[in-house]
């Protein structure tokens, strides 16, 4: 199937992917006086006097928005607010379909952090939860970092839904190749937010020996071109002050993740690795390097971000289960604990990992309630940690 040309005609044909559907039925007055006039006075008047009752007595509970500024489209750049509009309508489906949650896609015509910032707080009072999507780097730690105050998840899935995937499966492929967390060295191919937030939270499962790969080669200290999130990384990785490019980063390597962009992995890349190497080449939709060139190189494990090969690390695995789960038991926000869960239960979930299956399918319908699970199990934990109530 051309998937190209059969996706243009079902979203001309449908008008899109998404809809209102009512939860009220509107047949004869009394429904309509429930629903509205002069009911609906006495609804608006309990949540003046406690604001708490919007996530009783609204759809703010279970609805979140899906936030872009078109600057970092799946793969394909700055595509602008109204061509980012599929993407974010993609995104609210699966969060319904997969994880129950509503959504509503909003693009904003503005690339200014500040301006997204305060955006977002304006539209806060409407939604339960946050989910920013395709804002590109740096700017889109900026607009995340400040919107951690506003009460309810702020969630930029491009950083930490690729992470939490990511780090499930390589979880398991190490268990594969009997290769500790701690010992293995690790390439990441990119330094932008999907790469960075990766680091962050392998960090926080114990990798100790990881890194970085920009466009001019090695994050290393002693170069002067680097911005402060970089710099930032530096604190945990690259420890040995490791100078050039990616080969030299990937000569024995045991392991590389490829967040960047297509084609730069060579197969004699691959051969330099050590043995049992792990490869994930996640760019889309092509990746640093084909799965046949990768095992012909000796990669014991691939993975890709794509659905046509085995081992598909998609952010699906992750952000409905991560939100469903935030909603549930109402958290603020989504803290580091609460990622290293859903990472868990997501490389739980397969019992004996295999080198063709390292991760659950990505429509695996038992994914979102063990990641939901998990994600309520730490908030709750850390709000006992605490003392505080919710």
């Amino acid at each position: 199937m051309d998937y190209n040309a059969e996706s243009i005609k079902r979203h001309r044909e449908m008008h899109g992917k998404v809809a209102i559907v009512s939860k009220f039925p509107l047949e004869n007055i009394d429904d309509l006086s429930i629903a509205y006039t002069p009911g609906v006075a006495a609804v608006c008047h309990a949540i003046h006097a406690d604001l708490r009752e919007s996530f009783e007595l609204t759809a703010r509970a279970n609805m979140i928005a899906v936030v872009s500024d078109g600057s970092a489209v799946l793969g394909i750049g700055n595509q602008g607010p109204e061509a980012a509009m599929p993407v974010m309508e993609g995104k609210a489906i699966l969060f319904k379909v997969l994880g129950g949650v509503d959504c509503v896609p909003i693009c904003l015509a503005t690339q200014d952090a500040q301006e997204i910032i305060k955006t977002v707080k304006y539209l806060a009072p409407s939604f339960g939860g946050i989910n920013l999507e395709d804002i590109a780097a740096p700017r889109c730690f900026e607009v995340e970092d400040g919107l951690q105050d506003i009460g309810i998840p702020v969630f930029h899935d491009d950083q930490h839904g690729t992470a939490v995937v990511a780090v499930a499966a390589l979880v398991n492929a190490l268990k594969v190749v009997n290769k500790k967390l701690s010992e293995a060295r690790i390439v990441i191919s990119g330094a932008g937010a999907s790469a960075i937030a990766t680091c962050k939270l392998l960090h926080a499962f114990g990798a100790r020996r990881i890194v970085l790969i920009d466009s001019k080669g090695i994050v290393q200290k002693d170069r002067t071109d680097l911005n402060p999130y970089k710099i930032e990384m530096l604190e945990v990785t690259n420890l040995e002050n490791i100078k050039g490019g990616l080969a030299d980063a990937m000569k024995g390597a045991d392991v590389f993740i490829g967040l960047s962009m297509a084609g730069i992995v060579s197969e004699a890349m691959v051969r330099s690795m050590a043995k049992d190497a792990i490869c994930f080449p996640m760019a889309n939709p092509i990746p640093e390097i084909m799965p046949d060139l990768a095992r012909k190189g000796g990669a014991v494990i691939i993975g890709t971000g794509r659905s046509d090969f085995p081992n598909q690390i998609n952010n699906c695995l992750g952000f409905p289960g991560i939100f469903r789960g935030a909603l549930d038991v109402r958290a603020p926000r989504i803290t580091m604990s609460m990622k290293v869960a859903a990472s868990k239960a997501l490389a739980d979930l397969v019992g004996k990992p295999t080198p063709e299956k390292v991760i659950p399918w990505s429509l695996d319908r038992a994914v979102v309630p063990a990641v939901a699970k998990a994600v309520s199990d730490a908030w709750k934990k850390e709000l006992a940690g605490t003392g505080a109530k919710r």
